[in-house]
This record gives C-alpha cells, structure tokens and sequence, in this order.
C-alpha cells in the first residue's frame, strides 16, 4: 500500500507559513523546512496564466473549496488557511539552488538527491521495466517482480522513448534515467540555478543527451508531446504553496496535454498516498469530460488519464492499524 501523508507538528507549520524573500532566508530557516517535511522537491511557480486561473478557480468554486482572491504572484507571504510552507514559493528554490552551485563549484558536489539515493534508483529501474512492458504490448497492474530485459534488449525498447522530467532540480533523476537506457532525456525546472547545477552536473558526467530547459509547468512553453513523463516531488511542493489548490488543477492540464496518446506519467510522492493520487486522476477526469461536453457539446466520456501501476516495494510501517510508506509511486496512462 502507498504511503501516508507526514506533515510537520503545528509549530513547524507556524514556523513555516513565514516564508521570507530569498535575501532572507537563512540557512538555518530552509533547513528547518526540509527535514520538517522529509522532501525536497524541485518546483513551485511563477505567474500563471489569467485564463487558467479562472478556469480552476472556478472549478474550486464548484467543488466548495476556497478560491484565493489574488493569485498574482507565489512571493506573498502564505495565508494561515491550510498547509503551506515555504518549500512551495520560487524564492526558496532560487535561494537553495544558489548555494548548491556555490557548493558544486567550489566542492563537486551534487548537491542533495530528493527522497534518497535508493527511491530515486527503485523509481528509475521500475520505470525501465514498465516502459519495456508497454512496448512490448503488456499492459502491467504489477512489475515490481517482472523479469528484466538484458541491457542491450533494453536499449531496444528503450531508445525510441522520449522522456520528460518535471522540476528536474539537478538532474541525477535524469541521470539514472540514461543508465537505464532511455537517450531522449529532457529537464525542466522553473529555477534558473536548478537548470544551470543540472547542466554543469551532465556536462561534467559525460551526458550530452540530457537537455535541460528554464519552464514553468503551470505556464509550460513547450510545444512537443513526450511519451514518458517523471515527477519526483514536483507536485507536493505545488501544494505547499498558499494556492496550491488551484495550482494543482492547472497542474493536471498542462501534464496531460505534454503526454503523447499512448504515454505514461510516472509521479512519486511523499504527501500523497497511491489511493490519493489516483482519486486526484479521477477529479481530474470528470472536470476534462465536463469542459468538453459544455464546450462542444460531445458524448466522449473516457477518461484521459487511467491508473496503471504503482510500486510496491517501498519500506512499510504501521500507524493507525493500517499499513503504509513514507513514499508512493503511481503511473498512469494517457488514453
């Protein structure tokens, strides 16, 4: 089973709905915020369009949520209504990714692998093996198991994937990606520090396959369709952010219309279990259905996006009587 939500005490949150400009913000301050909320995730948002955010304000209205009634700029202070922190503002990543290539510069170093090393090899192997399954027309509910492709078959499979990584940060994901054998790597990341620490680190490593672009998700200028699409903590720092709600609808439309027909999205989470993520889906599904229907009058009623698989061996605990992990996994096809 997928993991359970794990948010900080209400002094953590306290602490953190005080976000600071990125001139102000000590080292001591995004400390705080990380281990509170055990991940660190590569985006937030800038501006989003007038449009889009009419569009999913009105769908909060509809679903009885509360719409913020200026969205015009993610470095406001945090409102006091629901979880925010300062994970969820550009200011923090700008901040962060400015000292990570201070440290990379002067050190080499990487800089910090979100969710750990072994969650980010797990995620890049499980995927290799779904991808190989899909192309070989085996429609999976549970690889963990499968029997892997030798490498060269992989590469066969794999070459012709084109593959996107949301919030790429500093790219290791990326990396892993290439080692698996997927070649038509592609990075973006809202942060200009994230996306230059991410080149100098394939630059560096020998992977000039990896191409690394400055866009936003929620404003994403990008015109191509991928066939594979990762998300590993991107969508938890969006719902950080003080809108986050509306951010998360405007999320789901941009991620669906970057998936090519037949494509998959691969998203990793630590705020949301697998059963939350594909309630998310479903919303999401029922909001497109409706729009079309009221825009052209149709009768499509199949959903975009359909669950696929999840990994399922991540660690487990028990809390509440119920099992969980700190971590899920979920794909999804786009129909």
């Amino acid at each position: 089973m997928a993991g359970f939500r794990l948010g900080p005490d209400d002094s953590e949150i306290s602490q953190q709905s005080r976000a600071a400009p990125a001139d102000l913000i000590s080292d001591d301050d995004r400390s705080v915020a990380a281990d509170s909320w055990s991940i660190k995730s590569d985006y937030g948002s800038t501006l989003d369009d007038d449009q889009r955010h009419a569009d999913a304000a009105e769908d909060l209205s509809a679903a009885n949520l509360r719409a913020p009634s200026d969205y015009s700029s993610d470095k406001e202070e945090p409102d006091s209504d629901g979880v925010t922190s300062m994970l969820g503002l550009q200011s923090y990543w700008d901040a962060a990714y400015a000292d990570e290539l201070v440290n990379f510069r002067e050190h080499g170093h990487a800089g910090e692998v979100w969710f750990g090393a072994d969650v980010m090899e797990v995620v890049a192997s499980w995927t290799k093996t779904l991808c190989i399954d899909v192309s070989q027309g085996r429609m999976p509910n549970h690889v963990d198991n499968s029997k892997s492709e030798s490498v060269e078959q992989g590469h066969k499979f794999l070459s012709g994937w084109s593959v996107l990584d949301i919030g790429t940060g500093n790219g290791l994901l990326l990396q892993e990606l290439s080692k698996q054998g997927f070649s038509d790597l592609t990075g973006i990341d809202y942060s200009e520090g994230a996306i230059d620490l991410a080149r100098n680190l394939a630059d560096r490593d020998g992977l000039a396959n990896i191409h690394f672009l400055v866009d936003d998700i929620l404003e994403t200028k990008l015109e191509r369709q991928f066939q594979l699409v990762v998300d590993k903590g991107t969508l938890d720092a969006i719902g950080l952010h003080p809108d986050g709600a509306i951010k998360r609808l405007i999320y789901w439309d941009s991620v669906s219309r970057l998936m090519a027909p037949g494509g998959i999205l691969v998203i990793t989470s630590c705020n949301s279990t697998k059963e939350e993520l594909v309630q998310e889906v479903e919303n999401f599904n029922q909001r497109r259905i409706g729009v079309t229907q009221d825009q052209e009058g149709c009768k499509d009623t199949a959903p975009q996006l359909q669950y696929l698989s999840h990994v399922r061996t991540y660690p487990t605990f028990m809390f509440g009587g119920s099992v969980g992990s700190r971590v899920a996994t979920v794909a999804f096809l786009r129909n």
